[in-house]
């Protein structure tokens, strides 16, 4: 006989943003239109003159940030600090996806540097905050998590290979990763490195995560790779690790728990990228609707076209569902912890991405010719977020996740 029941405990969960949260909202609405929308030109002009693979910040973003320092937009992503929960952030998180090359940094709130303060957050001893956390916080310098290695299949954390071997009161770091962003960026001074310090310990003791400032002999940037053609301003790089020598105290947390900690990091950031491909999805909309209005063909605007209306409708439809899975993973994160949302976020990473991408295809197709251009910004959307559906795990590996709870749950009926 079956067994009735609610695996995410949902009874009493309220997806109402707090007073705070609707204030902040407010602020970042207008720190937006106001601020950020315009400055997009600038941005992009500066890159074009510096050429793609030149790395330096545009200086607008550091005006956008000082502003967002004054209207109290700085550091959100963090409870603790913000005095706001995950479900209040992930509305704020959403927003800054509308202009993903500046708000989210503008906000202090871009990846990877919000996982990694977050690691530090939860296991930094108080010197390596005050080295690394601290002047993050402040928006003075950024990090790199340096986990995906070229060799093995990374989705897979126990795979990994680089090796972190203790000398002395040395760690010894010998390895090749990539995929790790931020890393062109001059001011990306730390890296927080994932490798193997006990090869012969349990599979999910065998990592350890240290902490390498970026001038440590050994360490070299050895190329970046682009995205679809495109060379992010900070960089996703191949990055080599040869006999680089840190002090045993730069291990963080302890030695063994790099798996576990790379789990901690990785539940509340996936839901950030999530709700940023919403933003970026909304936008997306935003240009289908004003070209469909604009545009005329066969003696009518596409905006009378059916089939333009029904990829409208779809459009709008598949973000709201969207949405809601994710502010529904956001309250259960709040209210019983990462863990009892893991499912969630896996069922989060694997549909959002997806959405983003229909939304964003249907928007250069309402486009045409255009829609592949670098006139509108759709063709890079689409790019960054057909890679979301690689990084912080493939698809594949979330929907093993999902299985493995649904099967777990064999003769339960779910509601």
């Amino acid at each position: 006989m079956p067994t009735l029941s609610d695996p995410y405990d949902v009874a009493g969960l309220d997806l109402t943003p707090s007073a705070k949260a609707r204030e902040l909202r407010a602020e970042l609405v207008d720190f937006m239109n106001t601020r950020v929308f315009p400055a997009e030109a600038a941005y992009h002009a500066y890159r074009a003159e510096k050429g793609p693979e030149d790395h330096t910040l545009p200086p607008v973003v550091e005006e956008l940030k000082a502003e967002a320092k004054r209207r109290g937009l700085w550091n959100l992503f963090l409870p603790s600090v913000s005095g706001i929960s995950n479900l209040d952030y992930a509305g704020l998180a959403e927003i800054s996806g509308w202009s993903l090359d500046l708000a989210p940094e503008a906000i202090n709130g871009q990846a990877p540097d919000t996982g990694n303060m977050e690691l530090l957050h939860l296991f930094a001893t108080p010197e390596q905050k005050e080295r690394w956390l601290e002047p993050l916080m402040d928006g003075r310098i950024r990090s790199v998590f340096a986990m995906t290695e070229p060799e093995v299949a990374s989705s897979d954390a126990t795979n990994i290979e680089t090796s972190i071997v203790r000398d002395g009161d040395e760690y010894v770091i010998n390895g090749r990763k990539w995929w790790s962003s931020g890393a062109a960026d001059e001011r990306a001074q730390l890296f927080i490195v994932m490798g193997k310090t006990d090869p012969e310990a349990a599979r999910h003791r065998q990592q350890s995560m240290v902490l390498v400032p970026r001038d440590t002999a050994g360490l070299s940037i050895v190329r970046d790779l682009p995205v679809f053609g495109r060379h992010d301003q900070h960089g996703h790089c191949e990055v080599l690790f040869e006999d680089v020598r840190v002090p045993v105290t730069n291990v963080l947390g302890e030695e063994g728990g790099g798996f576990a900690m790379a789990q901690a990091r990785l539940g509340p950031g996936r839901i950030h990228h999530c709700m940023r491909a919403l933003g970026a999805a909304e936008r997306a909309l935003q240009l289908m609707v004003d070209r469909a209005q604009s545009r005329v063909a066969f003696g009518k605007p596409l905006a009378e076209q059916g089939l333009v209306q029904a990829s409208i409708a779809e459009s709008r439809i598949a973000i709201a569902q969207a949405r809601l899975l994710c502010q529904h993973t956001a309250a259960v994160i709040d209210a019983h912890g990462n863990k009892a949302a893991a499912g969630l976020v896996s069922q989060a990473k694997v549909s959002v991405p997806r959405v983003a991408l229909d939304v964003i295809d249907r928007a250069i197709q309402v486009h045409g010719g255009a829609g592949i251009s670098d006139d509108v910004p759709l063709a890079a959307m689409y790019g960054w977020h057909r890679a979301m559906r690689l990084f912080d795990g493939p698809d594949e590996v979330h929907l093993r996740t999902i299985a493995k709870n649904e099967l777990a749950a064999e003769g339960v009926l779910r509601p």
